[in-house]
């Protein structure tokens, strides 16, 4: 098996998984490519190689290693020209003139820095921290059948023993936000809750990953972190299909100015894909050291100059896929937290009257909403 070009494949472990199996017979798989960056697939198998974590073999030719193996000379054969060396010396400076600021990858085997993906691995995992949890929450298709008050019940308990110890030690003094990416069965809902401390940075409290999870049960949930975040300040989901359900509620229970339902259109992604990577490439905002969310960021491609979540499908290590999720919820909480935004009590309008008690150590923080 011959796999060409394969650092221009859009799932290269697949494809890898499938010409594997030829191995069983003793047959041989052939992976040949020049490089598409250094954040990429190709690349990080031959890194693996050369660490001695992968059994394979490694050919590495250059441009210069062709013309010295007889490159130029074969062309010459082929086309009834005399070889000399000065001509062979002005072809190869033609065709590094003709790759341009290409040359260093498609002729001497170097990746490029920047790989087409958005978001380098270097500046998201500059910014990864291993002490931020990953809540992960996924149910059985049949869920969605059971009985109301079940499912009720069942996220409660679930928001009593895991959610709750989470949110009750974030600092109570910083202002806290969140960004939803909603999904409901192939793709994963994700929400990335962070906190903005005085120098302006902003650090994920948690990273909450839901799966098969029902529409009225995703509100349950967005709805308690809503309401039980400390100085809540904003939150924005993706509102594309069925998430505009989340964001629909959510601005009907607390008004709109505390929280609002993004589009994601290529002009949303144009203005608020490039705030996002400002923070990770100034360090200005921590995420949790995981690979499935590294990954996440990986599938964002520059698209006729826009930063957008490409067609590709990534997989976890159980073998569920997943679509940029985590990415798309860390830049939506990242716009959600430049702005302004109102304080949030749990059951305020935004509008209206509502009774609080005053001696309540928050409720500074809750009048402003009334």
């Amino acid at each position: 098996v011959i796999i060409d070009e394969a650092a221009f494949h859009d799932d290269l472990k697949e494809v890898l998984k499938a010409a594997f199996a030829l191995l069983i017979w003793g047959g041989q798989v052939l992976i040949i490519s020049t490089h598409n960056g250094e954040d990429n697939p190709f690349n990080d198998l031959i890194k693996d190689i050369r660490a001695g974590k992968s059994p394979y073999k490694l050919l590495r030719c250059t441009f210069d290693d062709a013309l010295r193996q007889g490159l130029y000379k074969r062309i010459c054969q082929k086309q009834g020209k005399e070889w000399s060396q000065a001509a062979e010396d002005q072809w190869k400076a033609d065709i590094y003139k003709f790759y341009g600021d290409s040359a260093a990858e498609e002729l001497d085997c170097i990746p490029a820095n920047g790989s087409g993906n958005y978001f380098s691995r270097l500046i998201v995992e500059q910014c990864m921290q291993p002490d931020i949890p990953v809540l992960e929450l996924a149910v059985k298709p049949e869920f969605t059948a059971a009985p109301s008050a079940e499912r009720v019940d069942f996220i409660n308990d679930w928001i009593k023993d895991n959610l709750q110890p989470v949110i009750e030690k974030m600092n109570p003094n910083l202002a806290s936000g969140f960004g939803y990416d909603f999904g409901r069965s192939g793709d994963l809902s994700v929400c990335a809750v962070l906190q903005e401390d005085a120098g302006l940075n902003l650090k994920t409290a948690f990273v909450l990953e839901i799966r098969n999870m029902p529409h009225e049960q995703q509100w349950q949930i967005a709805d308690y972190i809503t309401a039980h975040l400390p100085l809540f300040r904003f939150s924005a989901y993706d509102a594309r299909g069925n998430g505009s359900y989340l964001a629909e509620v959510a601005c009907q229970k607390y008004g709109a100015a505390a929280g609002e339902g993004g589009l994601l259109t290529t002009q949303w992604y144009s203005q608020n894909m490039p705030r996002a990577k400002a923070y990770f490439e100034e360090k200005r905002v921590s995420l949790p050291r995981n690979a499935n969310i590294l990954n996440d960021f990986k599938v964002v491609k520059l698209v006729k100059g826009v930063p957008t979540v490409a067609e590709i499908r990534t997989k976890d290590e159980h073998g569920n896929k997943r679509h940029g999720d985590s990415c798309i919820a860390f830049v939506l909480g990242i716009y959600a937290m430049s702005k302004e935004g109102v304080p949030v009590y749990e059951g305020c309008m935004g509008t209206g009257d509502l009774e609080l008690d005053e001696s309540r150590e928050d409720f500074r923080s809750w009048k402003g909403c009334l």
